[in-house]
């Protein structure tokens, strides 16, 4: 077990060995950045209940996700209610876990820690690996692109007329910069256009265009990315 020894919320001792005794991962005291009392005793609780999880799961897997829906990933809470998950404090994840062997809690578990970058999290479960890459993989679902996204693809529309759509909506399309115009009631795209192009960070604009033409381009998915269990680390492909 390691204990959390801080002198004020708001000044962190460096990490350090305690001189006193013979070195041991028990007597090391883990800076966490400095931050108000609230975040703080947040973060030392963060720290303590991923620690009890080592102790109380058999596997610990590390998980990445694109394009998060909360309602999908609700679903994955509730199937695995019997495990615990993690995410969001990828920083305080580490400090967690160990950033290097020196720090770690159990061996290997900085290997870890070098995963905790970007959009992951940690699952601490009893279930093998095989069960649970092949419930994430159940989640994958695609969904329509928010803003700020990166566009998976290019989708055009030739020009023509669009007879779906109602003839109030042409100002609206128009607005939203689609090239239109309202010929004897019909929507008419008056030219070829490019709702988006693929690599390009997508706008509000191009994601409501993108619902009017019903064009679900965002997947939503899970991927196990590696594993640790009883001081053994295992990258997952």
């Amino acid at each position: 077990y390691i204990s959390l020894s801080l002198s004020s919320p708001r000044q962190c001792p460096r990490l350090q060995a305690n001189t006193a005794m013979p070195k041991s991962k028990r007597s090391k005291i883990v800076s966490l950045t400095q931050v108000g009392k609230k975040g703080y005793e947040r973060k030392e609780a963060l720290v303590d209940s991923i620690r009890q999880c080592i102790e109380d799961f058999k596997y610990l897997y590390v998980f990445s996700f694109e394009n998060m829906r909360s309602s999908k990933f609700k679903d994955a809470r509730i199937a695995l209610r019997d495990s615990r998950f993690f995410m969001g404090k990828n920083k305080v994840m580490q400090v967690a876990l160990g950033r290097d062997p020196s720090e770690e809690l159990r061996e290997n578990l900085h290997k870890i820690s070098e995963h905790l970058t970007g959009h992951v999290g940690l699952l601490f479960s009893n279930e093998k690996k095989d069960k649970v890459k092949e419930f994430f993989a159940g989640l994958k679902s695609t969904d329509f692109a928010r803003a700020g996204a990166v566009a998976p693809q290019t989708v055009e529309r030739a020009a023509g007329p669009m007879d779906w759509f109602p003839p109030s909506i042409e100002p609206h399309l128009r607005k939203l910069g689609l090239p239109v115009s309202l010929k004897n009631g019909v929507v008419v795209l008056d030219t070829d256009y490019t709702i988006c192009t693929e690599g390009e960070v997508l706008t509000p604009e191009q994601c409501k265009l993108l619902r009017h033409f019903q064009e679900q381009i965002a997947t939503f998915k899970v991927d196990l990315e590696c594993m640790w269990s009883n001081g053994k680390y295992q990258e997952i492909a």
